[in-house]
Protein backbone atom coordinates (compact mmCIF):
# COMPACT_ATOMS: atom_id res chain seq x y z
CA UNK A 1 0.00 0.00 0.00
CA UNK A 2 1.24 3.48 -0.82
CA UNK A 3 1.52 5.97 2.03
CA UNK A 4 1.19 9.19 0.04
CA UNK A 5 -0.18 9.61 -3.49
CA UNK A 6 -0.96 12.42 -5.92
CA UNK A 7 -4.20 11.93 -7.84
CA UNK A 8 -4.20 13.69 -11.20
CA UNK A 9 -7.68 14.36 -12.61
CA UNK A 10 -8.58 15.89 -15.94
CA UNK A 11 -11.13 18.67 -15.90
CA UNK A 12 -13.19 16.70 -18.41
CA UNK A 13 -13.53 13.89 -15.85
CA UNK A 14 -15.63 16.21 -13.68
CA UNK A 15 -18.04 17.20 -16.44
CA UNK A 16 -21.54 16.06 -17.29
CA UNK A 17 -22.80 16.07 -20.90
CA UNK A 18 -24.69 19.32 -20.38
CA UNK A 19 -22.77 20.89 -17.51
CA UNK A 20 -19.23 21.68 -16.40
CA UNK A 21 -19.76 19.49 -13.34
CA UNK A 22 -21.28 16.07 -12.72
CA UNK A 23 -22.77 16.06 -9.19
CA UNK A 24 -22.85 12.26 -9.02
CA UNK A 25 -19.20 12.01 -9.99
CA UNK A 26 -18.21 14.57 -7.36
CA UNK A 27 -20.15 12.66 -4.70
CA UNK A 28 -18.60 9.35 -5.78
CA UNK A 29 -15.15 10.94 -5.64
CA UNK A 30 -15.85 12.14 -2.10
CA UNK A 31 -16.94 8.67 -0.99
CA UNK A 32 -13.84 7.15 -2.58
CA UNK A 33 -11.58 9.67 -0.84
CA UNK A 34 -13.24 8.71 2.43
CA UNK A 35 -12.27 5.07 1.79
CA UNK A 36 -8.71 5.96 0.86
CA UNK A 37 -8.18 8.12 3.95
CA UNK A 38 -9.59 5.34 6.13
CA UNK A 39 -6.86 3.08 4.72
CA UNK A 40 -4.25 5.49 6.06
CA UNK A 41 -3.22 6.85 2.66
CA UNK A 42 -2.46 10.57 2.33
CA UNK A 43 -3.87 12.13 -0.85
CA UNK A 44 -3.05 15.22 -2.84
CA UNK A 45 -5.08 16.10 -5.94
CA UNK A 46 -4.13 18.08 -9.03
CA UNK A 47 -6.98 18.83 -11.42
CA UNK A 48 -7.05 20.23 -14.94
CA UNK A 49 -9.43 22.86 -16.27
CA UNK A 50 -10.61 21.35 -19.56
CA UNK A 51 -14.28 21.29 -18.54
CA UNK A 52 -14.17 25.09 -18.29
CA UNK A 53 -11.58 26.26 -20.80
CA UNK A 54 -8.85 24.59 -22.82
CA UNK A 55 -5.77 26.47 -23.95
CA UNK A 56 -6.18 25.23 -27.52
CA UNK A 57 -9.75 26.55 -27.69
CA UNK A 58 -8.72 29.93 -26.31
CA UNK A 59 -5.94 30.08 -28.89
CA UNK A 60 -8.50 29.44 -31.63
CA UNK A 61 -10.23 32.61 -30.48
CA UNK A 62 -7.10 34.48 -31.43
CA UNK A 63 -5.86 34.95 -27.87
CA UNK A 64 -2.12 34.86 -27.13
CA UNK A 65 -0.83 31.61 -25.62
CA UNK A 66 0.06 33.30 -22.34
CA UNK A 67 -3.47 34.65 -21.89
CA UNK A 68 -4.99 31.28 -22.81
CA UNK A 69 -2.81 29.49 -20.27
CA UNK A 70 -3.73 32.00 -17.56
CA UNK A 71 -7.40 31.34 -18.25
CA UNK A 72 -6.72 27.62 -17.96
CA UNK A 73 -4.97 28.09 -14.62
CA UNK A 74 -8.00 29.92 -13.23
CA UNK A 75 -10.20 27.11 -14.55
CA UNK A 76 -8.20 24.59 -12.53
CA UNK A 77 -8.73 26.68 -9.40
CA UNK A 78 -12.49 26.68 -9.97
CA UNK A 79 -12.33 22.89 -10.22
CA UNK A 80 -10.19 22.62 -7.08
CA UNK A 81 -12.78 24.60 -5.13
CA UNK A 82 -15.58 22.43 -6.54
CA UNK A 83 -13.80 19.28 -5.38
CA UNK A 84 -13.12 20.80 -1.97
CA UNK A 85 -16.80 21.66 -1.56
CA UNK A 86 -17.91 18.19 -2.66
CA UNK A 87 -15.50 16.52 -0.25
CA UNK A 88 -16.39 18.68 2.73
CA UNK A 89 -20.14 18.38 2.26
CA UNK A 90 -19.65 14.60 2.36
CA UNK A 91 -17.58 14.66 5.53
CA UNK A 92 -14.08 14.57 4.00
CA UNK A 93 -11.69 17.29 5.24
CA UNK A 94 -10.10 19.14 2.33
CA UNK A 95 -7.70 22.02 1.86
CA UNK A 96 -6.93 24.02 -1.31
CA UNK A 97 -3.69 25.65 -2.36
CA UNK A 98 -3.21 27.67 -5.52
CA UNK A 99 -0.14 28.51 -7.58
CA UNK A 100 -2.03 31.62 -8.70
CA UNK A 101 -2.43 34.06 -5.83
CA UNK A 102 -6.12 34.45 -5.04
CA UNK A 103 -6.00 35.03 -1.27
CA UNK A 104 -9.77 35.14 -0.74
CA UNK A 105 -10.16 31.74 -2.40
CA UNK A 106 -7.13 29.66 -1.44
CA UNK A 107 -3.75 29.72 0.25
CA UNK A 108 -0.68 30.16 -1.93
CA UNK A 109 1.01 26.86 -2.79
CA UNK A 110 3.43 25.93 -0.02
CA UNK A 111 4.86 22.40 0.15
CA UNK A 112 5.56 22.40 3.88
CA UNK A 113 2.07 23.61 4.74
CA UNK A 114 0.58 21.08 2.31
CA UNK A 115 2.45 18.24 4.03
CA UNK A 116 1.17 19.41 7.42
CA UNK A 117 -2.41 19.20 6.16
CA UNK A 118 -1.77 15.78 4.59
CA UNK A 119 -0.38 14.47 7.86
CA UNK A 120 -3.45 15.86 9.63
CA UNK A 121 -5.65 13.61 7.49
CA UNK A 122 -6.90 16.17 4.98
CA UNK A 123 -7.06 15.84 1.21
CA UNK A 124 -4.93 18.62 -0.26
CA UNK A 125 -6.10 19.97 -3.63
CA UNK A 126 -3.73 21.99 -5.79
CA UNK A 127 -5.14 24.52 -8.26
CA UNK A 128 -3.49 26.96 -10.61
CA UNK A 129 -1.15 24.50 -12.32
CA UNK A 130 2.48 25.54 -11.84
CA UNK A 131 1.47 29.22 -11.85
CA UNK A 132 3.28 29.73 -15.15
CA UNK A 133 2.22 29.55 -18.81
CA UNK A 134 3.62 26.91 -21.16
CA UNK A 135 3.35 24.14 -18.56
CA UNK A 136 0.78 21.36 -18.77
CA UNK A 137 -1.30 19.89 -15.94
CA UNK A 138 1.02 16.86 -16.16
CA UNK A 139 3.91 19.12 -15.22
CA UNK A 140 1.87 20.62 -12.40
CA UNK A 141 1.08 17.15 -11.08
CA UNK A 142 4.73 16.08 -11.29
CA UNK A 143 5.86 19.24 -9.49
CA UNK A 144 3.39 18.84 -6.62
CA UNK A 145 4.10 15.11 -6.32
CA UNK A 146 7.82 15.82 -5.96
CA UNK A 147 7.23 18.66 -3.50
CA UNK A 148 5.05 16.64 -1.13
CA UNK A 149 7.09 13.45 -1.46
CA UNK A 150 4.35 11.38 -3.10
CA UNK A 151 5.39 7.87 -4.04
CA UNK A 152 3.22 7.72 -7.14
CA UNK A 153 0.98 9.80 -9.38
CA UNK A 154 -2.41 8.22 -10.00
CA UNK A 155 -3.28 9.32 -13.55
CA UNK A 156 -7.05 8.83 -13.82
CA UNK A 157 -8.30 8.55 -17.41
CA UNK A 158 -11.78 8.59 -18.91
CA UNK A 159 -12.60 5.20 -20.41
CA UNK A 160 -8.95 4.17 -20.91
CA UNK A 161 -7.64 1.41 -18.65
CA UNK A 162 -3.93 1.94 -19.26
CA UNK A 163 -1.30 2.74 -21.86
CA UNK A 164 -1.56 0.95 -25.21
CA UNK A 165 0.70 0.44 -28.20
CA UNK A 166 -1.82 2.53 -30.17
CA UNK A 167 -5.18 4.20 -29.60
CA UNK A 168 -7.43 1.23 -28.70
CA UNK A 169 -10.49 3.16 -29.89
CA UNK A 170 -9.02 3.36 -33.39
CA UNK A 171 -6.84 0.24 -33.56
CA UNK A 172 -8.43 -3.05 -32.41
CA UNK A 173 -4.99 -4.72 -32.44
CA UNK A 174 -3.59 -2.32 -29.82
CA UNK A 175 -2.04 -4.06 -26.83
CA UNK A 176 -1.99 -2.72 -23.28
CA UNK A 177 1.29 -2.36 -21.43
CA UNK A 178 1.38 -3.58 -17.82
CA UNK A 179 4.67 -1.82 -17.10
CA UNK A 180 6.75 0.86 -18.79
CA UNK A 181 9.67 3.10 -17.94
CA UNK A 182 9.50 6.84 -18.51
CA UNK A 183 12.21 6.42 -21.14
CA UNK A 184 10.05 3.92 -23.04
CA UNK A 185 7.04 6.23 -22.84
CA UNK A 186 9.06 9.02 -24.42
CA UNK A 187 10.97 6.87 -26.93
CA UNK A 188 7.75 5.26 -28.17
CA UNK A 189 5.97 8.63 -28.21
CA UNK A 190 3.01 7.16 -26.35
CA UNK A 191 1.75 10.60 -25.34
CA UNK A 192 0.54 9.62 -21.89
CA UNK A 193 2.75 12.18 -20.08
CA UNK A 194 4.72 15.14 -21.35
CA UNK A 195 8.51 15.42 -21.49
CA UNK A 196 8.88 17.86 -18.59
CA UNK A 197 6.70 15.79 -16.25
CA UNK A 198 8.35 12.50 -17.23
CA UNK A 199 11.84 13.89 -16.65
CA UNK A 200 10.88 15.32 -13.27
CA UNK A 201 9.28 12.07 -12.11
CA UNK A 202 12.20 9.99 -13.33
CA UNK A 203 14.79 12.17 -11.61
CA UNK A 204 12.87 12.14 -8.32
CA UNK A 205 11.81 8.48 -8.37
CA UNK A 206 8.07 9.16 -8.54
CA UNK A 207 6.11 6.40 -10.30
CA UNK A 208 2.83 6.77 -12.16
CA UNK A 209 -0.19 4.52 -12.61
CA UNK A 210 -2.45 5.11 -15.60
CA UNK A 211 -5.91 3.65 -15.00
CA UNK A 212 -9.59 3.95 -15.86
CA UNK A 213 -11.58 6.33 -13.66
CA UNK A 214 -14.92 5.12 -14.98
CA UNK A 215 -14.76 2.66 -12.08
CA UNK A 216 -14.13 5.10 -9.23
CA UNK A 217 -13.06 2.27 -6.90
CA UNK A 218 -9.92 1.93 -9.02
CA UNK A 219 -8.47 4.81 -7.00
CA UNK A 220 -8.42 2.78 -3.78
CA UNK A 221 -7.28 -0.31 -5.68
CA UNK A 222 -4.33 1.64 -7.06
CA UNK A 223 -3.50 2.91 -3.57
CA UNK A 224 -3.43 -0.68 -2.31
CA UNK A 225 -0.95 -1.62 -5.02
CA UNK A 226 -3.31 -3.82 -7.01
CA UNK A 227 -2.23 -4.56 -10.57
CA UNK A 228 -4.54 -2.24 -12.47
CA UNK A 229 -3.80 -0.12 -15.51
CA UNK A 230 -0.19 0.56 -16.50
CA UNK A 231 2.63 1.21 -14.03
CA UNK A 232 5.34 3.65 -15.17
CA UNK A 233 8.64 3.77 -13.33
CA UNK A 234 12.15 5.13 -13.77
CA UNK A 235 15.01 3.01 -15.06
CA UNK A 236 16.49 2.31 -18.43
Amino acid sequence: MYKRVLLKLSGEALAAPDNAFNPELLKSLAEEMKEVLAMGVQVGIVVGGGNIIRGKFASQLGLPRVQADKMGMLGTLINALAIQGALEINGVPAYVQSAVEVPRAADVADARKAIQHLEAGEVVIFGGGTGNPYFSTDSGAALRACEIGAEVILMAKNGVDGVYTADPKKDPTAVKYDHLTYKEVLDKQLGVIDLTAASMCQENNVGAIVFNMNDIANISRACMGENIGTLITGGE
